[in-house]
């Protein structure tokens, strides 16, 4: 038999962090975008209109939530924009 408690939330705990929410809500967004916007020999123009509505949601996002992201939040968000940068100029000049 199980105690009742065990699977009762904790009050005030986050399952995941805001900025892994936001992390892994830019890959699949960029990766759909990718796949859907990238031809054979060029670049989608709805592929980019699909990045600027992506870094305005990441804008009032941080903005909005400046308060809840840490310090080591901080630093993965800015190396997952890195990665995203590479992962974007990887597909421009592959192209």
């Amino acid at each position: 038999m199980l105690i009742p408690e065990a699977f009762k939330p904790r009050r005030r705990h986050k399952n995941m962090a805001e900025s892994i929410k936001l992390i892994i809500a830019n890959f699949v967004i960029i990766s759909v975008g990718a796949i859907f916007c990238l031809e054979h020999h060029h670049i989608n123009w709805f592929f980019w209109i699909i990045l600027g509505g992506l870094a305005v949601y990441n804008f009032f996002t941080l903005r909005k939530d400046l308060e809840v992201y840490n310090r080591a939040d901080r630093i993965a968000y800015i190396s997952h924009i890195f990665i995203l940068v590479l992962f974007i100029l990887l597909f421009y000049f592959l192209q």
